[in-house]
């Protein structure tokens, strides 16, 4: 199985991609490191990306997809996926792929922007985010406000998932 977390900018894709991945010791990708250099200077000054710069991005994060599919390895990916369009073209022929979209309005969303160090995505970039998001209307969409533990136990609910913490107090 392939769990693809997906919203904007500063929803925790990734601190919750992490700890699912963790939870469940599979492997993470965090599609924002396939990004190519350019996309990351562009986004680092406050610029959106275009459909052209997205197509490297995106057909790169499907390679990820279809080699951890190949190689049948489950995986959690944290990425944006803001557009259906992408999230067709990153599940296309994958039947054990999963979406769960972490929602957040825009304070929050923005305060954590504010707040996080390290990453090339700031609050600059949040507005065209939230104008390109194209909310899943059939996936599991998950409030980003709750804390990281409870999604964690939530999504594991609703897709039939053990972790690895409730296998080990039950062995």
């Amino acid at each position: 199985m392939i769990i693809v977390l997906m919203g904007p900018a500063g929803a925790g894709k990734t601190t919750v991609g992490k700890a699912l991945a963790t939870a469940l010791a599979w492997a993470f990708v965090d599609a924002d490191t396939l990004h190519p250099e350019s996309n990351v200077e562009k986004i680092r000054a406050g610029h959106p990306l275009t459909e052209a710069d997205r197509r490297p991005w995106l057909a790169r994060t499907r390679e990820a997809i279809v080699s951890l599919t190949r190689d049948r390895t489950h995986a959690v990916i944290a990425c944006s996926a803001l557009r259906e369009r992408h999230r067709l073209l990153l599940a296309a022929d994958i039947p054990s792929l999963r979406w769960v979209f972490l929602h957040g309005d825009r304070d929050l969303l923005e305060q954590r922007l504010r707040d996080r160090a390290g990453h090339f995505a700031g609050p600059d970039i949040l507005d065209s985010q939230l104008r390109e998001l194209e909310p899943p209307r059939h996936e599991l969409t998950l409030p980003a406000q709750v804390p990281v533990d409870a999604l964690v136990d939530t999504i594991c609910t609703e897709l039939g998932l053990t972790p690895i913490r409730s296998r080990q107090v039950l062995g």
